[in-house]
């Protein structure tokens, strides 16, 4: 039988590619929304679904479930990028992506447990960022949204192992994807002292997703992913230098690292 699989945030993007490709490989794929009736033209069902509210989660993979009967994997990917100095971003747009990136999966998280014990199997995969592996200057809040996700699903593995159900992550380097048209950006004022280096930093992450690699590598190592017997903890995938700074950031000295990085973002 065909495995049945959720992906949240599956209307764009990174989302988007690896729901076509599992399609096209035979899943029975079922992407989410906030807004469906946007993407009737799919080629996946898309459903109801904002990881910030509970109800529409347990709606949503209640209907997949009797539709299907069950649920084989799940593919946290909805996120939102936040850029700006941590100083001058409103406390609620922290919190606001938080909510979104770490809290969101929590939630989904805990409304599909209860189905994948009861099968005893399942395998969740979270998407977070090479970002979430360092503390990127004016993409702080990213960062530690992503890392925290990192952390928990860490965690969570050795929680439900008894239970045959597999957890891992899958960070993402830069995708040429629409990602930076729905960021937060924390607004350049005239007045602020970070105006020249975050206005020089963000010119520069622009440039990085409009250059980045095709989404469907990300698709192509979530579907091996999902054939995998016993998957790992961790994935990167991206441009070699993206992955080899992870690297990097556990072999150098702290100031070290941190002056590559001041480099690279020219600060």
């Amino acid at each position: 039988m065909s495995k049945v699989v959720l992906i949240t945030g599956g209307s764009s993007g990174i989302g988007k590619s690896i729901g076509e490709f599992l399609s096209e490989k035979g899943l029975i794929v079922y992407g989410t929304s906030r807004t469906p009736e946007k993407y009737k033209a799919s080629k996946f069902p898309i459903l109801s679904l904002d990881v910030k509210d509970e109800a529409t989660i347990y709606e949503t993979v209640k209907t997949i479930i009797d539709n299907e009967g069950k649920l084989d994997v799940v593919i946290n990917n909805a996120g939102a990028g936040i850029t700006g100095p941590i100083e001058e971003i409103p406390n609620e747009e922290i919190k606001n992506n938080f909510e979104t990136n770490f809290f969101g999966p929590i939630h989904v998280i805990k409304a599909v447990l209860p189905q994948m014990r009861k099968q005893h199997s399942g395998l969740i995969i979270n998407v977070t960022s090479i970002a979430g592996y360092m503390g990127l200057p004016y993409r702080g809040v990213y960062s530690a949204s992503k890392g925290a996700l990192e952390l928990l699903t860490e965690a969570f593995r050795m929680e439900i192992k008894d239970f045959n159900i597999k957890m891992t992550n899958v960070a993402p380097g830069d995708f040429a994807t629409n990602i930076a048209a729905g960021r937060y950006h924390a607004p350049l004022l005239d007045n602020s002292p970070y105006k020249k280096p975050y206005g020089d930093t963000l010119d520069l992450m622009n440039t990085h997703v409009d250059n980045g690699s095709n989404p469907n590598m990300m698709a192509t190592a979530v579907f091996k992913i999902i054939n995998t017997p016993n998957p790992k903890a961790h994935y990167k995938v991206g441009e070699f230098m993206q992955k080899f700074s992870i690297v990097l950031k556990r072999i150098l000295p702290d100031k070290v690292y941190e002056k590559i990085l001041m480099k690279h973002y020219k600060l």
